[in-house]
């Protein structure tokens, strides 16, 4: 095999070319200067260069990040290139058509082979469901013989099972309390039974309307404005979303003793998980826009979770929820939690949000041996989770 030889790169031959024009009329300027003049000349040199060294990397710096933003856009997964777009790609600094083009190319990275399972078959529906019977009887030409004509005997029955549901049935509830008095004693009065506690007293709507209400709205995420909707349309009852939203901040009121015991428990542990997402939120100023709030959400895999509303992403929400929490505390990096709970909490970082950044610098160049240990890892991680799902 006959190989041809490498061609000096251009750029290197200027490089060289620059550097030694460089040094020649540095020894000029030494031997025509004088000692603290050509020291001064020297230093402003010496800060040109640092200054443009710095500017060479910085230009670098912007470079790769053009090339993200432009595999980003016109990588896989997307559309191809149109002409008008290859033209105007081929003015931008740092990108060539031939980069471009190869990174559009570029197949998508294959998912990991799953290894098939055997379908389970017919899922059997829960024990704990109450089961109720229905008898479906043969037609009268079934119930005689077609031989003799006799009536035929019941031997047995063939079962199949389904899931099924009762609608929703509205009712008012009417509460009657006794009233009692003594005839032979009038001046001790009427007493009337004590009336049961209610989430709101005085509620147009019983304690289980509110509960279901509650449950609709955050573990089944139908908004208030629809649930008021169903109710007007299955009972004739028109109750407005702003009713409902005093149905829900009742209930979290009540709740609020039960959250703080919730908070006690996980500040109490060795590890919380944290994280926060935003949540808009509409205010009184009637500017039209919606402010952009936040939940913070405290928590353990399986176990305890807390969320903590907050109109903002500052500091001072994670900092007063964890307190002295001296355990240890897993988090995306996000710099709000820095520098907060106990002299004794650790700080761990998310390997999935570390992973993005290793990913970009592959994307840039897929030879980097940086990526070969973190898929390692990954691949570990994988391997530990499927052996603990079988």
């Amino acid at each position: 095999m006959v190989s041809e030889a490498p061609h000096p790169s251009p750029v290197s031959t200027v490089t060289t070319s620059s550097t030694s024009s460089e040094l020649e009329l540095i020894e000029q300027l030494k031997r025509q200067l004088a000692g603290p003049l050509f020291t001064a000349v020297s230093s402003r040199l010496e800060s040109y260069q640092n200054r443009l060294q710095y500017a060479e990397l910085k230009i670098r710096l912007l470079e790769k990040r053009l090339r993200l933003v432009r595999i980003a856009k016109y990588g896989p997964g997307s559309e191809k290139f149109s002409d008008a777009q290859l033209e105007l790609l081929e003015l931008e600094p740092g990108v060539s058509h031939v980069e471009v083009q190869a990174e559009s190319e570029r197949p998508a990275v294959q998912p990991s082979a799953k290894t098939k399972r055997n379908h389970p078959g017919r899922q059997e529906l829960p024990a704990n469901l109450p089961r109720v019977e229905r008898i479906l009887a043969c037609t009268p030409e079934q119930c005689v013989c077609k031989g003799c004509g006799k009536p035929t005997t019941v031997i047995g029955y063939e079962e199949s099972s389904q899931l099924d549901v009762e609608p929703a049935k509205y009712f008012v509830l009417v509460s009657k309390r006794e009233k009692r008095a003594c005839k032979s004693c009038e001046e001790q009065g009427v007493v009337s039974a004590p009336l049961p506690p209610r989430i709101i007293e005085k509620c147009l709507a019983s304690d289980q309307i509110v509960i279901d209400t509650v449950v609709s709205k955050y573990c089944d995420h139908t908004p208030l404005y629809r649930q008021s909707a169903i109710l007007e349309r299955d009972t004739g009852l028109e109750l407005s979303r702003a009713t409902l939203d005093g149905w829900v901040l009742r209930v979290g009121e009540l709740l609020i003793p039960m959250v703080s015991a919730m908070r006690r428990e996980l500040i109490g542990g060795r590890y919380i998980q944290a994280d926060e997402t935003p949540v808009d939120v509409q205010m009184h100023e009637g500017r039209g826009k919606n402010h952009q709030a936040y939940l913070w959400q405290y928590g353990r895999p399986g176990g305890t979770v807390v969320f903590d509303f907050r109109l903002g992403r500052g500091h001072d929400g994670p900092k007063q929820f964890l307190g002295q929490f001296e355990g240890i505390l897993q988090t995306d990096g996000y710099a709000a939690y820095d520098q907060i709970g106990g002299p004794k909490m650790v700080h761990a970082g998310c390997w999935s949000h570390a992973e993005r950044y290793f990913s970009e610098v592959v994307r840039l160049n897929p030879q980097d041996p940086v990526a070969t240990p973190i898929d390692e890892l990954f691949a570990i991680d994988a391997e530990a989770r499927r052996q603990r799902r079988e």
